[in-house]
């Protein structure tokens, strides 16, 4: 499930893709209004993203916070796990994070394990598919 800090991270990184490249950067006080996340939660998510290259900032009174790529080059899968960490939802079939469970007998025949692997292929499949551009473009395409 995904938790409620990768949804304000989302929901920030589209308010921003839908404001120019190019243009002034953005005050977090008007992302957490767009966004409607609270303002304690953004400044960490935002200092994450920041780290993690998808954002630039710029202080003082004009500052705030762009993308530092063009919307179509951050997936929502690159920044779920700069929030989450793995897709996966169990620890064996993390490609990233690989573990091995504590109870379980048999990796190579285990059918949890065979199902939670297909799950993560098509989770990373449709999540590092879809851009920040795609997802404000259904966004327009809905409403």
């Amino acid at each position: 499930m995904l938790t409620q800090r990768s949804r304000y991270a989302l929901r920030a990184m589209l308010y921003l893709a839908g404001q120019p490249l190019a243009g002034a950067p953005t005050p977090m006080n008007r992302i957490a209004t767009e966004a409607n996340v609270p303002r304690k939660f953004l400044e960490l998510i935002l200092a994450d993203l920041r780290e993690a290259g998808f954002l630039t900032s710029t202080r003082g009174k004009a500052g705030g916070y762009r993308l530092a790529r063009a919307k179509h080059l951050i997936s929502l899968g690159e920044i779920i796990r700069v929030i989450e960490g793995p897709l996966a939802l169990v620890p064996c079939v993390s490609r990233t994070a690989y573990r091995p469970c504590n109870d379980c007998k048999d990796e190579a025949s285990c059918a949890i394990r065979h199902a939670m692997a297909r799950v993560r292929d098509e989770t990373a499949r449709i999540l590092d598919g879809t851009s920040l551009a795609d997802a404000t473009a259904e966004d327009l395409a809905a409403a």
